[in-house]
């Protein structure tokens, strides 16, 4: 990140030595020897910190400090003075001064004090990089989709959304995109303008966890930096934290997270010093918590903390309605990116795209689409593009369906589709997402029927 540096002094021998330091120190640096100057080159160059002399011919600092102000309230100037009075100081902090040195000074101090400065306005920058990154992804008014399902979903999620603090937990299938929905939901609550921070779960061996979450002290354990780490929590600091995959917590882990839930309070690994956690949190997992929590793999406790709030994205296959538009929306994209110009799909093409199960869901979707616009030519998608994704499908369909067989006396549908219910429960172990997909209906159904048979 560069940063440019206004210098506004009247000694030639100090603003020369400054432009030097700074400049070679990889800053952009513009030097001037009068306030009227200086105040000319401001809103001109826009710089990112002043060093600002105190005693000016024709417009003294003071003057000019308050001009600034005026101009750009946030910047640091960093005031240079012959005289160090306490008076002076505080007259200067009144001002809205950021620091100031007494001169004679070494180039050491005000190049520590720069680097004190300038790191207020990276900060500032990287959180107005982050709101113009949430701008570009929702400009079109939101996340892409044409099903009921998925507006039900997203009606639910922007309600959330008004309340800055009550923690989501978000289920669905892997490539659903869950991680896209609580981003959505963080771009629209009143904590837009800080931190989305992401931490996979499953991701993170379990003897790093709590130095991840929580960052370290120097010489907390053997092999910590010397300058100690700050962590997720300490990162997302008035923003949210995301846990992605949290049913993949190991148990110890899961304490750590229920700390953070309960007290709003941590500690950095090897600190002692209590720190407050102005943070949302939102969670979303592939697994079935209930059921997690029944086999002993997640905490009751945790588990009801993470759901005041849940959300389910359903899976592609179940609202097709939204296949061809992030289909459109994934062809625009990459055609930017790899400089291609197919702007029509085929009917055969469509139609494929609209009778594939994507068992990878959004993200297989997007991967085929940057494969075909990477790897083909011409304007048009055609069904013929797709011949990778045939031999995963024929290979589901192999499998030659059971013939049924239905007695002289009949049968008893509720008993069969109990029987099929509780088959399906047992080869998932009793994971009702999956035992869902394996039936072909949805969770909700599943539910509902499992319900009515009395099974649990």
């Amino acid at each position: 990140m560069n940063f440019k540096i206004l210098v506004i002094d009247d000694e030639p021998t100090l603003r020369d030595a400054l432009h030097v330091a700074l400049t070679h120190s990889g800053y952009e640096v513009f030097a001037c020897r009068t306030g009227e100057e200086g105040l000319d080159l401001f809103p001109r160059e826009n710089p990112d910190l002043v060093l600002l002399d105190h005693w000016l011919p024709g417009i003294n600092g003071d003057e000019v400090l308050r001009r600034i102000r005026n101009l750009s309230p946030e910047i640091p100037v960093i005031i240079m003075t012959a005289q160090g009075s306490i008076e002076l100081a505080v007259q200067l902090m009144k001002l809205g001064a950021f620091d100031f040195l007494v001169k004679p000074f070494e180039l050491e101090q005000i190049e520590a004090l720069v680097q004190k400065g300038l790191e207020k306005v990276r900060l500032k920058k990287e959180l107005e990089w982050l709101r113009a990154q949430y701008q570009e992804k929702f400009r079109s008014g939101g996340i892409i989709r044409a099903s009921k399902k998925m507006e039900e979903v997203l009606g639910l999620a922007e309600k959330l959304a008004q309340s800055s603090d009550t923690t989501v937990l978000i289920e669905g299938e892997t490539g659903t995109g869950k991680e896209l929905l609580a981003e959505y939901i963080h771009f629209l609550s009143p904590r837009a303008n800080f931190p989305f921070i992401p931490i996979n779960c499953g991701a993170i061996p379990r003897d790093l966890f709590e130095s991840e979450l929580f960052g370290y002290e120097k010489g907390a354990f053997t092999g910590a930096g010397e300058k100690g780490k700050i962590g997720k929590v300490e990162t997302a600091q008035k923003g949210a934290l995301f846990l992605d995959e949290v049913g993949e917590l190991p148990p110890p882990a899961q304490v750590k997270v229920l700390r953070i839930l309960e007290s709003k309070e941590y500690s950095r690994v090897g600190g002692v010093e209590k720190r407050k956690a102005d943070i949302r949190v939102i969670a979303a997992t592939n697994k079935d918590l209930e059921e997690e929590v029944r086999n002993g793999n997640f905490r009751d406790d945790l588990y009801f903390r993470l759901n005041v709030v849940r959300l389910y994205v359903p899976p592609l296959r179940e609202r097709r309605e939204d296949i061809l538009p992030l289909f459109r929306f994934f062809l625009t994209r990459f055609n930017d990116q790899f400089q291609k110009r197919f702007s029509q799909i085929s009917k055969e093409a469509e139609a494929y795209l609209l009778q594939y199960s994507w068992p990878g869901n959004v993200r297989e979707l997007r991967n085929a689409a940057e494969r075909v616009v990477l790897m083909e030519k011409g304007d048009t998608i055609l069904e013929r593009h797709f011949s990778f994704l045939t031999g995963k499908e024929e290979v589901r369909r192999s499998q030659p369906a059971p013939t049924p067989f239905i007695p002289p006396q009949g049968i008893v549908w509720d008993e069969v589709e109990k029987v099929y219910l509780e088959e399906a429960l047992r080869l998932k172990k009793g994971n009702k997402i999956q035992a869902a997909r394996l039936l072909g209906i949805t969770r909700s159904a599943l539910l509902y029927r499992m319900e009515k048979h009395g099974l649990k």
